[in-house]
């Protein structure tokens, strides 16, 4: 049995899951059909990974609006997800009616012990949520998979700048949360949270993930519809907003006024033995 180094039974402090939720579910159309693509050139590196196909037991841990599930259920796999934004799960059991999707706390899963034959979270768990790996490890199967996706340090890491103006125009509060969170980008954080759950790490690799958007409004409508930016824009005047982040975007833009971020996504892959 692992000898754990987290609290499984708490989340981290001031964690509040609901309020998370709202903030990812309060433009989920935009960032469901504008944003989510971010995650393909990942799912393409997991999956495959992770075994999935026929008859695979997978949980996708934050799932948002269920492209992964899409995906997965689209290979074969009999696939479960949970993510804290109601309106996110709403589009994922619309878009995978089949799947078992539930709005609840990756710190509190709601299926048994030893219920998956792998786990994925596509930039779901980050820095300071080893008591969710806690969770993964007690739903997961001995000798099954689990691989979590995270923003590297770059280059290249064009969505950092947009991130930034959301923290700098954010509320004092929420700037501690967010340095939290970016810590698993430091080589080396992600695979002692792995380690400290009782994980076997296998693997560390990473890919450019790739966004594209056809002009400056959908640009906008896209970056604005992620979690972080909620609390600056409830505290500032949108259009300033939207100045900022379309400056910071501006060498993404090509000739035809097309844009196209690229950024550093790194994954682990480990096993429960």
């Amino acid at each position: 049995m692992a000898l754990h180094n987290h609290d499984t039974a708490t989340a981290p402090p001031a964690h509040r899951w609901q309020e998370a939720g709202e903030a990812w579910g309060t433009r989920a159309p935009d960032w469901a059909c504008l944003y989510e693509h971010y995650s393909l050139d990942m799912l393409t590196a997991l999956l495959p990974r992770l075994g999935v196909g026929p008859g695979t037991s997978l949980l996708d841990v934050a799932c948002g609006s269920g492209l992964a599930v899409r995906v997965a259920d689209g290979m074969g796999a009999d696939v479960a997800g949970i993510d804290a934004a109601a309106e996110l799960v709403t589009i994922a059991r619309q878009r995978t009616p089949t799947s078992d999707l539930r709005v609840g706390s990756m710190f509190e899963l709601p299926w048994g012990n030893e219920h998956f034959d792998a786990v994925v979270s596509v930039n779901g768990i980050w820095g300071g949520c080893g008591a969710a790996l806690d969770e993964v490890y007690r739903v997961l199967r001995p000798g099954g998979l689990v691989a979590i996706s995270f923003w590297g340090q770059g280059p290249p890491l064009d969505i950092r700048e947009v991130f930034k103006i959301f923290a700098l125009h954010s509320p004092e509060q929420h700037h501690g949360s967010m340095r939290r969170l970016n810590e698993i980008a430091t080589p080396g954080i992600a695979e002692e949270m792995m380690e400290a759950s009782g994980f076997s790490v296998l693997e560390r690799g990473s890919r450019v993930s790739t966004m594209e958007w056809p002009d400056a409004d959908i640009a906008w409508r896209a970056v604005s519809s992620v979690g972080p930016a909620v609390p600056a824009l409830r505290s500032n005047d949108t259009v300033v907003l939207r100045d900022a982040v379309l400056a910071a975007l501006e060498h993404c833009r090509d000739q035809r006024g097309m844009y196209r971020t690229r950024s550093d996504h790194q994954f682990v892959v480990a096993r429960k033995y």
